[in-house]
């Protein structure tokens, strides 16, 4: 768990410092990891990995055509694309795009997707106008962080469902991360039972800033009710953002024929939860004493 909490907050450093400078040798340094290609797998049921090393895409098979859950950086989008066509599945098949949060690093293949198949681009309500305009919350200007900006046909809140053919998908609020930090449930099937699947939005502080002048209104207070809230979520399957949110290419090393999913591994979450939690209140109080050393 210690080597798990520091990949998921290696960003953490970027919040204080020469931030600008930072941020670009951040993303020069990660970048290879990001744009490394993996095989495309069958994660479970009708649930289809098609993102990178670094980055997690989904692919949602439904009775209708697939769902797009988020994409990676702008030059990944012909891999991420060839990676589906791997399956067997068809780009043009998309109907419905889903964003957990509105990043550089899980947005920029939107624009040229939608575009291409016509997809409705969906997304939490808080988190429109970052995609609408293409930007960073609090670092507007920040090239570095910027991404192709992208219409959203539909701005959702919690509870909101999202159908398509046999699939629904539930969003989830948990802001912190993004303003509209949103995580999406559903059901699968896993031979004949029926398994919680959600695609965690995300919880480490990462770019954040909590104190002065906070990323966005009510940071703190959104962090602490999203860890509260997946904390008492009842899931069987955690999936996430990035690989190492739930170990992804050690799981894939254990799947066999006959064997148990070693993606379903209930609990997870909670425990994820809380060392996501405990980092959190680390991160604030280091920014927080940075802040009162001016």
């Amino acid at each position: 768990m210690k080597k798990l909490t520091a990949a998921l907050c290696a960003l953490a450093f970027l919040t204080t410092g020469a931030q600008a400078q930072t941020v670009k040798d951040f993303i020069a340094a990660v970048t290879k990891k990001w744009t490394t290609p993996f095989e495309p797998f069958q994660l479970i049921g009708n649930i289809y990995y098609v993102g990178t090393d670094g980055i997690a895409v989904y692919v949602i098979k439904t009775s209708q055509g697939l769902i797009l859950m988020d994409t990676a950086l702008p030059e990944s989008t012909g891999m991420i694309k060839d990676n589906i066509a791997k399956l067997g599945l068809k780009v043009s098949d998309i109907k419905i795009i889903l964003n957990t949060h509105a990043h550089f690093d899980h947005t920029g293949g939107f624009a040229e997707i939608k575009k291409e198949t016509g997809a409705q681009l969906i997304a939490g309500e808080r988190d429109k106008p970052l995609l609408e305009g293409g930007y960073y919350p609090g670092d507007e200007k920040n090239e570095d962080l910027a991404f192709p900006a992208v219409k959203v046909d539909r701005a959702v809140k919690e509870g909101d469902k999202v159908t398509l053919g046999d699939t629904t998908a539930t969003a989830h609020a948990t802001p912190g991360h993004s303003p509209g930090c949103t995580s999406w449930e559903m059901t699968v099937k896993d031979g004949n039972q029926d398994r919680e699947v959600l695609f965690f939005c995300s919880g480490t502080v990462a770019l954040n800033r909590l104190v002065g002048q906070p990323t966005h209104a009510g940071i703190v207070d959104d962090y602490r009710a999203t860890y509260a809230k997946v904390k008492a979520m009842k899931i069987d399957v955690l999936l996430g953002p990035h690989p190492e949110v739930y170990g992804m290419q050690a799981k894939r090393a254990e799947m066999k024929d006959g064997a148990p999913n070693p993606f379903v591994k209930p609990g997870e979450l909670a425990t994820y939860a809380t060392s996501l939690s405990e980092d959190f209140d680390k991160q604030l109080a280091k920014q927080t004493a940075a802040l009162e050393k001016k």
